[in-house]
């Protein structure tokens, strides 16, 4: 089942403000993206739903991730390194093999949720 993970500011729509839009701009992340996803904003949940459950013990495939666990799972990516996020990875999923530079986009995309309150809406 596909998945795509959108930051927001609301619960049931993708809001973002202009300043949530150029944070996110600035950042560099690089994550895959799917169909719908892809910006910096967004990404392919799926490709990333198993090592993100796996490390946080929460699942990419909710509908709405409120800012609170947003935080708790930000915090608790970055007490790995991107390199062991990839070991952690290829650990889970034996023919996926992510690169450091995805796992600390992944680390930098749940940071800008977390420091600017935002949820994540699963879209599948």
């Amino acid at each position: 089942m596909g998945l795509d993970s959108f930051a927001s500011r609301e619960p049931d729509d993708l809001v973002l403000t202009e300043d949530d839009e150029k944070t996110f701009e600035g950042t560099g992340i690089e994550l895959c993206g799917g169909i719908l996803s892809g910006d910096d904003s967004s990404f392919r949940g799926k490709v990333c739903s198993t090592l993100v459950e796996e490390v946080t013990n929460e699942s990419l495939y909710n509908e709405r991730l409120p800012p609170e666990t947003v935080k708790k799972m930000a915090e608790t990516l970055s007490k790995h390194t991107p390199a062991e996020l990839a070991g952690i990875n290829l650990s889970v999923n034996a023919y996926d093999d992510r690169t450091e530079k995805e796992m600390a986009g992944l680390q930098k995309f749940f940071r800008v949720c977390a420091e600017r309150g935002l949820g994540i809406i699963g879209w599948w």
